[in-house]
């Protein structure tokens, strides 16, 4: 959407809600250029889901956030905030089934040995029939998945997981998710990134999937964006955390004014240009005078997955050698466990102990969300003594961190609410809306960042899609170069990375 100028439009102060990476890009791209900018957050600490948290000089992630991007731009971003403290990174992950553990990627080789004959025998049998009669149309996660490991494979190692991650049947989540997190790998795949590691798709691109190594700040993600807000103060911006956006006044065509609470109580603030993050859903719930009722209902119908993690103290020097495990077992609770001393040994403060993240997937104010803190780390160790990583009598404290709205939910009827409330939001002339919850799409960083850094280039006359960011990469072959001017490569890049995905009836 082209957004409205004049001759000094260039230079009005931007006001920025959010300060997770799309926001905090945003920020920086606009202090470059000599705009004043000021950023609100709700939270105490800058980063959102990609934040990282300290307790007892132990760090750890709001689920581990890997730094790989095919955008030049993005990475020249993070290596010139970062430089050295940007680090290479082996990757290691395996999937936790039955009491054993699985090579993920999937290697056949293991997986029959962990199986057993007959097991394996019906898993390639399920596997040739689906290359042979494949399910058509592709609606679902379950239809998705079953089409490229057949449908045995996907009750054993996918079904589990994903409705932990989800909360509700794979049936019901649309083919969008397994498009966008597990593109281009399949049971054939697998066996030829066995002999033949470095595998590429068709159009040349790695398969992500099978990635091997990443970079990552040396103190987790949150010291990413710890350096954008450095130096977006330093540039004479402003970012306010502890600070709630409450209400979005607006007159119709402009958003006017915020309304804002924090610790001193409600103010309002006057507002030129606005670039939010916030969830879709908030933003139209904000809006006074109260957006119409059927945009109402469509922004109530996008729906989210909460997250929280549990932070485990091990008296232990080394547990086990992964990055993190998923645990596809419903003996236990938890979804994923990560082990941040193999992120970067700096992430904890004693070289002799270890600290673990187990992650556990709900619905804000559920039974599990709901839970204390003390309840959540006996939980937390119960799960462990389940996995038989580590004995529980080494666990020696724990911290609990609850994330709202981590993930968007790609379910029935999501499509078409997304468009009516990206409709509705078109006729606000001075907002942008970028990032994940920005636009309810299951982004990456990278993602989201191009689409802030391209909406800072609207306000300087620019005529960006940002809804195109990740689109897929046939779209983008259709795009001259004035549409993405120095970034063109950078957007197809991404899209080769994230394309679109299709959807579910």
């Amino acid at each position: 959407m082209r957004i409205d100028l004049d001759s000094t439009a260039p230079h009005q102060p931007v006001t920025i809600i959010g300060a997770g990476p799309a926001g905090l890009t945003a920020a920086y791209e606009l202090v470059r250029r000599g705009v004043p900018v000021t950023v609100f957050d709700q939270n105490i600490r800058v980063g959102g889901l990609a934040q990282t948290v300290e307790y007892q000089g132990f760090r750890f992630d709001i689920g581990g956030h890997r730094f790989f991007t095919k955008a030049r731009y993005v990475s020249d971003l993070w290596h010139g905030l970062l430089g050295s403290e940007l680090i290479k990174r082996p990757r290691l992950s395996r999937m936790y089934y039955r009491g054993r553990y699985f090579h993920y990627p999937l290697k056949p080789v293991n997986a029959m040995l962990n199986l057993g004959l007959l097991t394996s025998v019906m898993v390639l049998a399920s596997y040739l029939r689906a290359q042979l009669l494949p399910i058509r149309p592709e609606v679902s996660f379950a239809d998705w998945v079953s089409n490229r490991f057949g449908r045995r494979l996907y009750h054993l190692f996918f079904k589990t997981y994903t409705e932990k991650v989800w909360g509700i049947s794979g049936e019901r989540i649309g083919a969008q998710w397994a498009a966008q997190r597990i593109k281009g790998l399949s049971l054939a795949t697998a066996v030829l990134n066995m002999f033949f590691p470095k595998r590429h798709t068709k159009s040349g691109a790695t398969v992500k999937t099978l990635i091997d190594e990443f970079e990552y700040p040396r103190l987790g993600p949150g010291a990413m964006w710890e350096a954008f807000r450095a130096q977006v103060e330093t540039a004479g911006g402003h970012v306010r955390l502890n600070t709630r956006v409450a209400g979005v006044r607006h007159d119709g065509g402009r958003i006017q004014a915020i309304e804002l609470q924090d610790t001193e109580g409600a103010r309002v603030f006057p507002v030129a240009r606005v670039i939010s993050t916030m969830a879709l859903r908030d933003l139209i719930s904000a809006l006074d005078p109260p957006a119409p009722a059927e945009v109402r209902e469509a922004a109530g119908a996008l729906h989210y997955r909460d997250f929280l993690t549990v932070a485990l103290i091990v008296n232990q020097r080394e547990v086990f050698a992964d990055n993190w495990i998923y645990l596809h077992d419903e003996s236990v609770r938890a979804g994923r466990i990560q082990n941040f001393k193999n992120w970067s040994p700096d992430m904890v403060p004693d070289a002799s102990q270890t600290c673990l993240g187990l992650e556990y997937f709900c619905f804000e104010h559920d039974e599990l969300w709901s839970m204390s803190d003390a309840d959540l780390i006996d939980l937390a160790r119960r799960d462990l003594a389940t996995t038989r990583l580590v004995d529980p009598i080494l666990v020696t404290g724990g911290a609990v961190v609850r994330m709202p709205k981590a993930y968007p939910v790609y379910d029935d009827g999501s499509d078409a609410a997304l468009d009516v409330v990206k409709s509705y939001l078109a006729r606000f002339e001075n907002l942008q809306t970028v990032g994940r919850n920005g636009m309810h799409k299951y982004n990456n960083q990278d993602h989201s960042m191009m689409t802030a850094i391209l909406a800072v280039q609207n306000l300087f006359g620019a005529d960006h899609d940002l809804w195109a960011v990740n689109v897929d990469p046939e779209y983008h072959e259709t795009r001259s170069e004035a549409d993405w001017g120095e970034l063109t490569d950078d957007v197809r890049s991404l899209a080769a990375t994230q394309p679109r995905v299709p959807a579910s009836t």
